[in-house]
């Protein structure tokens, strides 16, 4: 039997959790697991939390599950911790009203997280102008350009004084676990991870990759450099060839690597990342085809749209049409409102 935790108080720590239409069911569970598994653990109620959406009706997340609440985000909500949690078309779910209100609840929490795209309502909200905060690794670059005044990092979760950010499902798991940490000490953090099998093996400034390379980064770390060094070559690719000599191997190794781990030539696999990038703008942004082709490392737009409808099947302005009927409007919604 476990032992029960004594806590600094014996008040559980209180949660406001914001949830948004179009976030990731796995984002989360990523915030409400941990904080019932710290419960379990300790025998006793170490987080009360209330589930809120913008306007107080059931939220339809991307996979299709529709989550209950507890009522509406308000100027009023009060707690300890406030998490909001947002996905695709923030544009359409949160609005002038649901930014005053951000504000005006702000002051009334010790912190405040946003999590994958909950990151862009508090630089929206000017809570986090002149900060630093983490993005997804898929708008990073956007949302830099779009709030200037904010220091963007690419690490896992960034914490600046009472504004927390994290850039994705398990970052924000990691993100939690440091909250437990920090709340209940080192052995009940240790506790939830071993309940979900979760090793804890990456800092909050570890980078985020594009590529979860896993096990791969520790038995080939030769493949795993190669798909590094792809990764930061996108938007300028490089020759197979020349891939050996940055990396030190002979093409004919590299070859093999990729033959064995993957089942696809070096080739191949480079450009699949680079179409795979552009298939994630060409349905989430509003960039022009010729942007978007500059950015996967295309010289024409013409050699773009034959290699991408010959990957997934359609041209790239089929899929954006698709995108438009399902309700993203890319001539209205803005490229940096989209997440995973």
């Amino acid at each position: 039997m476990r032992m029960r935790v004594k806590q600094s108080s014996d008040e559980p720590v209180e949660i406001v959790l914001v949830v948004l239409p179009e976030s990731s069911i796995m984002s989360l569970a990523s915030v409400l697991d941990p904080m019932r598994a710290a419960n379990r653990v300790s025998g006793g109620t170490l987080f009360r939390w209330r589930i809120v959406s913008p306007d107080g009706t059931p939220v339809l997340l991307t996979c299709g599950v529709s989550i209950a609440v507890d009522g509406r985000f308000s100027a009023k909500e009060q707690g300890d911790v406030l998490l909001i949690i947002g996905g695709f078309n923030l544009e359409r779910h949160a609005g002038r009203r649901f930014i005053a209100s951000l504000q005006a609840a702000a002051g009334h929490f010790g912190v405040i997280a946003g999590i994958e795209s909950g990151c862009w309502l508090l630089a929206r909200s000017g809570l986090v102008n002149g900060r630093s905060a983490a993005a997804h690794w898929e708008e990073l670059e956007d949302f830099a350009q779009a709030f200037p005044d904010i220091a963007v990092r690419a690490d896992r979760f960034v914490i600046d004084g009472k504004f927390w950010t994290s850039g994705g499902a398990s970052p924000t798991f990691d993100m939690m676990l440091h909250l437990i940490r920090q709340r209940f000490g080192s052995a009940v953090a240790l506790d939830v991870a071993s309940i979900f099998v979760y090793d804890e093996m990456h800092a909050a400034t570890d980078a985020q990759p594009l590529v979860s390379l896993g096990r791969i980064e520790a038995m080939d770390p030769e493949i795993a450099a190669a798909i590094r060094l792809m990764e930061r070559t996108l938007d300028r690719p490089l020759s197979v060839a020349a891939l050996s000599v940055r990396l030190g191997l002979s093409q004919r190794k590299l070859e093999t690597l990729f033959a064995r781990v993957l089942g696809i030539s070096p080739g191949v696999y480079y450009l699949r990342l680079r179409l795979q990038a552009a298939h994630r703008l060409v349905r989430d942004t509003r960039l022009s085809m010729r942007d978007i082709a500059l950015r996967a490392g295309f010289e024409s737009l013409s050699t773009f749209s034959r290699a991408f409808k010959q990957h997934y099947g359609e041209s790239p302005l089929k899929v954006r049409k698709a995108v438009s009927g399902m309700g993203f409007d890319p001539a209205v919604d803005v490229p940096e409102l989209g997440s995973v």
